[in-house]
């Protein structure tokens, strides 16, 4: 197999998706190929520590955050759930 079909293997190897057949074709792929090696363990090391960061938090105040900026720039966004209702102006009751 030529080196591309191993390139694009990289980033299934970094993730730890690939079969231990695959996997270990990559690793000898790997010992004769330095630049493939040095792809390959960087970018298994960059997705370790991304995934032992503490995930992001998603809060309803992010929601609104980046809704209000694709509105702004003209956007149209069609949401399933209503808008809550801190987003509704009260209009005083004149009697």
């Amino acid at each position: 197999m030529n080196s591309d079909f191993y390139q694009k293997l990289v980033d299934l190897y970094a993730a730890g998706e690939l079969t231990d057949e695959l996997q270990e074709m990559m690793d000898a792929q790997a010992y004769n190929d330095p630049a493939l090696a040095a792809d390959m363990y960087s970018l298994r090391d960059t997705v370790e520590l991304l995934r032992a960061e503490p995930q992001p938090e998603f809060t309803e105040e992010s929601y609104q955050r980046i809704l209000m900026k694709v509105y702004a720039r003209g956007g149209e966004i069609q949401t399933q759930s209503p808008d809550p209702a801190h987003l509704q102006y009260h209009l005083p009751i004149q009697g």
